[in-house]
Parts: C-alpha cells; sequence; structure tokens
C-alpha cells in the first residue's frame, strides 16, 4: 500500500504534465506558444503553488477545464474515457504488470526530472508520516474504489 499512494501522486503528476498541454490545445483561449513552450516550467511551478493553496478550488478548476475540453472535442473525450476505463480493467485483471509498468515510468521520469522527483518523493514521505500519526486522515487502498470519487 505504501508505494500505492507514490504510485498514484506520479500518475496525476505524470498525467498532469503530458495531457494537459495537449488538452489546451481544444479549449477556447488556449493558444500554442511560439516559443515551443519556454516558460512552461515556470507556470507550472506557479500553478503547483496556488494548488497547494487551495487544492479544491484547484481541483474544480482542472475539472472545469477538462468538461470544457471535452465539449469542445466529444470524439476525442470519448476515446480517452474508453482507453481510461480499459486501462483500469486491465490493471484490475493484473495490477502487478500495472505496478512495474508505473514503476518503470516512474524511474523514467525520475531521471529526466530528479529535482522534482526528489521534491514529490519529500511530499510523499511527509503524506506518509502523517498517516502513520492520523490513518484517520488518509484513505486506505478499500477507499478508493469504492465510489469515493
Amino acid at each position: 500500500m505504501k508505494h500505492g499512494l507514490f504510485s498514484v501522486i506520479c500518475a496525476v503528476a505524470l498525467l498532469t504534465a503530458h495531457v494537459a498541454p495537449a488538452a489546451a490545445q481544444g479549449l477556447p483561449g488556449a493558444a500554442e506558444r511560439p516559443d515551443s513552450g519556454a516558460g512552461l516550467q515556470t507556470d507550472r511551478a506557479a500553478e503547483r503553488e496556488r494548488c497547494k493553496a487551495d487544492p479544491q478550488k484547484c481541483r474544480a478548476e482542472m475539472k472545469a477545464r477538462r468538461q470544457e475540453w471535452c465539449k469542445a472535442n466529444p470524439q476525442r473525450c470519448e476515446e480517452m474515457k474508453a482507453k481510461m476505463k480499459q486501462r483500469q480493467e486491465q490493471c484490475k485483471a493484473d495490477p502487478q504488470k500495472c505496478r512495474d509498468e508505473m514503476k518503470a515510468r516512474r524511474e523514467e521520469w525520475c531521471k529526466a526530472n530528479p529535482q522534482r522527483c526528489e521534491e514529490m518523493k519529500a511530499r510523499f514521505e511527509k503524506r506518509r508520516e502523517e498517516c502513520k500519526s492520523d490513518p484517520a486522515k488518509c484513505r486506505d487502498g478499500k477507499d478508493r474504489n469504492s465510489g469515493g470519487k
């Protein structure tokens, strides 16, 4: 279970890092950068800080952006939803294979982003300690798939 939370954190970070820029292409008002994304790391860092201050607001904004993108790109949205559902089913059928794949992707990402990786590891360790001291504030693996979304 201790690796599960870290895997989820990494998956969300990687998904956000790779899907959000692609998804923004279909959003009204979203423009591609002529400088091929220079300054993107600064933008992401600022957004991370903002989300730390108000995570619920951040989640709501991300959900709204995703819904807007889906309205603008319904076919692509349905394809992505189907792909995510298929992946969930594959992982449910063979969880060890998914863990191994996630670990390999995480290790590759950490090699490419050592500073961010260390920051995430530190946050994970902090969260783990918080959960040890007050388990009621933390979800266990049973909560994850029982409709708590």
